[in-house]
C-alpha cells in the first residue's frame, strides 16, 4: 500500500481462486442441512431448469420497517421443476476422514433417460446397462442383505434421483441429470424404509419445498470467455494518456521476488463458475396444468406463468414450477440444484409471509402491454387475418 493517498480494499475476492471453468456442470451439493432425528423423514434437495424472469407486486408485511404495508416490485426467477424419479439408495458410514460409501441398491426398472447417462454414445452402444442387475429382482434374489447392512452400519442415507428431461419442450437433451439427495429426519431404519417406498415413484417440488421457505440455489454461472482485468477483477482504469492501453494493472509486482504473485489481477476466464447462492425466498409454487396459477386476490385474471409469446429462448412451461425472489445463476435452460437452507432463520425479513398482489405475464420480447391473449384481443379488436378465415 505504499504511496497510496488513502487506504482501500483490494479489488476482487481471492476466495474464489482459481477462476477457471468448472468441472461440475450441474449444481453439486457440497453440504446438506444438519439432520434432526426428531422430525419426520424428508428430502433436502431438488433439481430444476431455469426458464427466465418476470416481476411481481406485493405488500411488505414487516412491522417496524420503513416499507411496512407499502407496495414493492420484486424481480423473480421462474424455475421449471418436472417431477424427479428415485432410482436408488446409498448408505454412508462415518469415518475419521469423513463419509465413506458402504453400499448402493438400485430399483428394478430404470428409464432410458437414466441409462443414456451411463454412455457417451447411446446410438452405437449395446444398451445393456442394468439389464443383468434387473434380473436379480426377477430371480427373487432381492437385496435384503444389503438393506440390513445399511440399517446396521450406516449413519447417512441418500437417494439417487433423476430429472425427467423428456417432459421439457425444447431442451434438446435426452440424458437425465442424476443427483444424490440426502434424507433427513427419523432413524436410519426409517430413512431406508422411506427411500424404498419412493423407488420408481415421482417426487413433486411441493413435497420438498413450501411457500415462504428459504432455499439455496447451486449452479453454474453464465460463461463470458477470456476477459481483461477491469471486467474480471473490477480494478480501476488507468488515465486516458497511458501508453500501451489503459484497461490494465499498472504494476504487477516488484523486481524481487522475480515472479508474478497469485494475488495480482490478471486477464483470463470469466464466468462458467460453480456458485452457491444462499437464502432465496420461495414466493409461489405452481402445478402443471393449472391455468389460474398466477391469479391473486387482487388480480383475479386466470392466467398461467408462461408470459405471452413464451419465455425468451425457453418457451412454454408445461410442468410444475417454483418462483424465487431475485435472480439465479446461469443461462436459460441450465440445470440448477435447489437445496434446503443450512441456517435456522430468525430475522423478520426471512420469516415474512409474502402476499403477492400481481404477477406479470406480459411479453418478454419487448415492452409487453397485455397480460393475456384475451386482453389483447379485447383491446385490438378482431384482426384482418381472422376475418379472412
Amino acid at each position: 500500500m505504499s504511496h497510496r493517498k488513502f487506504e482501500a480494499p483490494r479489488h476482487g475476492n481471492l476466495g474464489f481462486l482459481p477462476k477457471k471453468r468448472t468441472k461440475h456442470h450441474r449444481g453439486r451439493i457440497r453440504a446438506f442441512p444438519k439432520d434432526d432425528a426428531s422430525k419426520p423423514c424428508h428430502l433436502t434437495a431438488f433439481m430444476g431448469y431455469k426458464a427466465g424472469m418476470t416481476h411481481i407486486v406485493r405488500d411488505v408485511d414487516r412491522p417496524g420497517a420503513l416499507m411496512h404495508k407499502k407496495e414493492v416490485v420484486d424481480a423473480v426467477s421462474i424455475i421449471e421443476t418436472p417431477s424427479m424419479v428415485v432410482v436408488g439408495v446409498v448408505g454412508y458410514v462415518a469415518t475419521p476422514r469423513g463419509l465413506r460409501t458402504l453400499t448402493t441398491v438400485f430399483a428394478q426398472h430404470l428409464s432410458e433417460e437414466v441409462r443414456r447417462r451411463m454412455y457417451k454414445n447411446w446410438y452405437n452402444s449395446k444398451k445393456k446397462a442394468f439389464t443383468k442387475y434387473a434380473k436379480k429382482y426377477e430371480a427373487n434374489k432381492g437385496f435384503a442383505d444389503e438393506i440390513t447392512r445399511m440399517k446396521t452400519f450406516c449413519s447417512t442415507i441418500r437417494v439417487i434421483a433423476h430429472t425427467q428431461v423428456s417432459k421439457i419442450n425444447g431442451l434438446r437433451m435426452k440424458k437425465a441429470h442424476i443427483c444424490e439427495i440426502q434424507i433427513n429426519g427419523g432413524s436410519v431404519g426409517d430413512k431406508i424404509d422411506f427411500a424404498q417406498k419412493l423407488f420408481e415413484q415421482p417426487i413433486d417440488i411441493d413435497s420438498v419445498f413450501a411457500k415462504d421457505e428459504q432455499v439455496d440455489v447451486i449452479g453454474v454461472t453464465k460463461g463470458k470467455g477470456f476477459e481483461g482485468v477491469v471486467t474480471r477483477w473490477g480494478v480501476s482504469r488507468l488515465p486516458r494518456k497511458t501508453h500501451r492501453g489503459l484497461r490494465k494493472v499498472a504494476c504487477i509486482g516488484s523486481w524481487h521476488p522475480a515472479r508474478v504473485s497469485t494475488t495480482v489481477p490478471r486477464a483470463g476466464q470469466n464466468g462458467y463458475f460453480h456458485r452457491t447462492e444462499m437464502n432465496k425466498k420461495v414466493y409461489r409454487i405452481g402445478k402443471a396444468g393449472d391455468n389460474a396459477s398466477c391469479a391473486t386476490p387482487a388480480d383475479l385474471t386466470e392466467k398461467s406463468i408462461t408470459p405471452m409469446g413464451g419465455f425468451v429462448q425457453y418457451g412454454v412451461i408445461n410442468n410444475d414450477w417454483i418462483m424465487l425472489k431475485g435472480g439465479v445463476v446461469g443461462c436459460r435452460k441450465r440445470a440448477l440444484t435447489l437445496r434446503k437452507s443450512l441456517m435456522n432463520h430468525s430475522s423478520k425479513k426471512h420469516l415474512e409471509v409474502a402476499s403477492l398482489k400481481f404477477i406479470d405475464t406480459s411479453s418478454k420480447f419487448g415492452h409487453g402491454r397485455f397480460q393475456t391473449a384475451e386482453e389483447k384481443l379485447k383491446f385490438m379488436g378482431p384482426l384482418a387475418s381472422s376475418k379472412r378465415d
